[in-house]
């Protein structure tokens, strides 16, 4: 049973690793090539379809992680996943302090109510997405390291 956790809880990590570096290396490179508005139309929709689920995929991963911590305690490696663990709270307090106030903003912005400054929030966000992402990669890697 424990083997199953230890599969589950890495795929489900690593797949949201990859979305997540997905969005910050090729996603947004796309949406900043767009012309006109069509980048802040493309990062607000995208705003709202991944603030729709990414909370449900960063605390499902902590909670494998931390189930896996618990059952594998006398195993080997559980030093590797409870610290995998620790970096997915900071990516969770992260982005709940950082990253999902501006999302928030981003994704009800259209050309006609837009700030001034929406690019200058959104490098803001991609610059804490940033940091994110090599959390999570992090975190990754850590698990990864702990099936061996």
């Amino acid at each position: 049973m424990l083997n199953a956790l230890e599969v589950i809880t890495t795929v489900v990590v690593g797949v949201m690793v990859g979305v997540e570096f997905s969005v910050a290396f090729v996603m947004n490179r796309i949406f900043n090539a767009l012309p006109e508005d069509s980048d802040q139309l493309a990062r607000a929709h995208g705003g709202r379809m991944l603030g729709a689920v990414m909370p449900f995929w960063y605390i499902g991963s902590l909670v494998l992680a931390a189930i896996w911590a618990v059952a594998g305690w006398h195993h080997h490696g559980a030093g590797l996943v409870v610290t995998a663990g620790g970096l997915l709270i900071v990516s969770v307090v992260m982005s709940v302090l950082l990253l999902v106030p501006i999302n928030n903003r981003g994704k009800t912005w259209t050309p006609e109510n837009r700030p001034t400054d929406w690019k200058e929030q959104m490098n803001r966000w991609d610059r804490y997405h940033y940091v994110r992402v090599a959390v999570i990669i992090a975190a990754f890697t850590l698990l990864v390291a702990a099936l061996a």
